[in-house]
């Protein structure tokens, strides 16, 4: 009668969350420890790592922290290692960490752009084919990319940023290709604004807010659990048939 809890279990698994010393990335590592699975947690901020690392130990469970640097070359791939080094394998990966420069087009600095597309798209590349190959040796896995609904309708001043998510709704579309006959599971979340403690800074004004709500259906934003929540199903053998599928987290704004 409980094989349900089977399906819909990660616990025993090692995971890899990028971004996880803050927002999104942290509620998701947090979820995933609750849910029983070990995690490498990859982040800039010290001490949101620092705060992973006794929530893992008050839950019995087995958190690595690794500081890393994804703007360049050798950082996602030294994270990566590291990871696998600790754990042997990664069941789940979930690129999380992200980006985003707010500017005009013609604001929009070189620099910036390269840094948007460096860490948003080269880092989650970089990582996945690097414990790719550990998955596609004990022939399972699971890739949970989090992207954005500006990576299919895009938002102004949002260029950067948005050309860097639909690269990467592309990138998890050809990572199916390639992986799922190895029976890897490859799809992306493309969630709203979410509230996290940044979001809330920047998009609680309704002179801010109310343009992007009114053209919501839901009439709100998102909450880092619920992206948490469903990067949550997409790692469970729950979602075992789901593949390559780009996951709408945005209170219908796009379907309308």
């Amino acid at each position: 009668m409980n094989e349900w809890r089977k399906r819909f279990s990660i616990t025993g698994k090692h995971a890899l969350v990028t971004g996880a010393s803050k927002g999104i990335g942290a509620e998701i590592a947090r979820v995933f420890l609750d849910a029983g699975a070990d995690i490498a947690a990859v982040g800039r901020d010290p001490s949101g790592l620092a705060a992973l690392k006794e929530e893992a130990a008050s839950a019995g469970r087995d958190l690595i922290c690794i500081e890393a640097d994804l703007a360049d070359v050798e950082g996602p791939v030294l994270a990566a290692q590291e990871a696998l080094a600790h754990f042997g394998t990664i069941d789940i990966l979930v690129n999380c960490a992200g980006v985003a420069h707010v500017a005009p087009i013609f604001d929009l600095s070189v620099e910036d752009w390269n840094t948007t597309m460096n860490v948003n798209l080269r880092a989650p590349f970089l990582i996945a084919r690097t414990v790719a190959p550990a998955m596609i040796a004990q022939r399972r896995g699971k890739i949970v990319n989090i992207s954005s609904q500006t990576g299919v309708v895009a938002l102004e001043d949002h260029a950067a940023y948005a050309s860097s998510k639909a690269a990467l709704n592309a990138l998890t579309k050809s990572m199916t290709a390639e992986w799922a006959r190895h029976n890897i599971q490859i799809n992306a979340i493309c969630p709203t604004v979410v509230m996290t403690p940044m979001g809330r800074r920047v998009w609680s004004p309704p002179e801010k807010s109310g343009p992007m709500l009114a053209k919501t259906p839901a009439g709100r934003f998102g909450e880092p659990v619920e992206v948490a929540d469903c990067a949550l199903y997409l790692s469970s053998p729950a979602s075992d048939l789901i593949n390559g599928a780009l996951i709408m987290i945005e209170g219908g704004y796009t379907s309308l």
